[in-house]
């Protein structure tokens, strides 16, 4: 069997809580709306599928009420999950997002899983390209599957030890694209920007995108020195979790479907920007329906995004 993409990772339960306000120590705080969705690789997975794209998924589930709820959610997706396990007395880790003020702050209940990637993956499937979360754990599995001739895509989460330790980075050896968000891409390389933390980055892997919330994204492609910068489209957030899996998935997607890197990163800018309007992290990713709903709403459209238009065009008729 032949994917287009194949991604793993930790997967999580996400509750989503919106909120009106920071809850402060001795008060109570009543949540507006809540969602729970699957979260963590999954934010990619069905980011991808919605997409038309055809995903796999390599993940730890734990044998329980929340592990089954996600395996049916990722199912219902048409991800296909013959390289995951569900892992007895293990518990699917828990996140919960509290979303005010624009943005959101996470809560996580979880232990590192008894199987990793290359656990799961001792032979990568044929696959266009792959996609993980690198850290402090082993990721021998990209270096198979680039030899086979994946495009490797990668990204981090945040370091809940605040150390940002730098040898994370080595993964990057195996990597093709690496799409940190800003703050993540300035604490590994120890910048201040950035642009300087694009730069550096750019030293240890071909294809750099840095995203960076409402101030946009930038790329550098090392090999050809091209550079570009892309505002963010102007939407209300709701719930900002998981955009920046779903801002990955979109460049994976218009990587695949060989746009030039400028309409990639748009693409993927556009994609981020639909998800946080609605809370959840795997479920606010948007389906060609959304993406044509938002096209059709354009009281003017901007001309430098033609490609854009033409490619939703094309596919939100299927």
């Amino acid at each position: 069997m032949e994917f287009d993409v194949v991604v793993s990772g930790l997967v999580f339960q996400d509750l989503v809580l919106g909120l009106p306000s920071a809850p402060r120590p001795g008060t109570e705080v009543w949540a507006t709306e809540s969602h729970q969705s699957p979260g963590g690789i999954a934010n990619f997975a069905v980011a991808l599928a919605r997409l038309g794209l055809h995903t796999g998924m390599a993940a730890a589930f734990g044998a329980d009420r929340d592990g089954d709820q996600v395996w049916s959610d990722l199912s219902a997706e048409g991800i296909d999950l013959t390289l995951s396990r569900r892992l007895p007395d293990w518990p699917t880790p828990l996140t919960v997002a509290l979303a005010y003020d624009n943005d959101r702050a996470l809560v996580t209940r979880g232990t590192t899983p008894p199987l990793s990637a290359d656990d799961l993956i001792s032979t990568p499937p044929t696959a266009r390209a792959v996609a993980a979360h690198i850290g402090p754990w082993p990721n021998e599995w990209l270096a198979k599957a680039k030899s086979t001739g994946s495009l490797v895509f990668a990204d981090v989460g945040w370091d809940p030890t605040e150390q940002w330790n730098p040898r994370v980075l080595d993964q990057l050896e195996h990597c093709d694209v690496f799409l940190p968000n800003a703050e993540e891409a300035m604490h590994y390389t120890r910048t201040d920007t950035p642009e300087q933390a694009l730069r550096e980055l750019a030293e240890q892997v071909p294809l750099v995108v840095v995203s960076n919330g409402a101030a946009g994204a930038l790329a550098l492609d090392a090999r050809t020195g091209e550079q570009v910068a892309v505002p963010a489209f102007p939407v209300t957030a709701a719930d900002t979790t998981g955009a920046g899996d779903v801002f990955a998935a979109g460049f994976i997607a218009a990587t695949l479907w060989e746009l030039p890197l400028q309409q990639r990163v748009r693409f993927a800018a556009l994609a981020a920007a639909l998800s946080v309007t609605r809370l959840g992290g795997a479920d606010a990713a948007p389906r060609w329906s959304d993406l044509a709903a938002w096209q059709a709403g354009l009281i003017e459209q901007d001309p430098q995004d033609h490609h854009l238009h033409a490619l939703i065009s094309a596919h939100s008729g299927r």
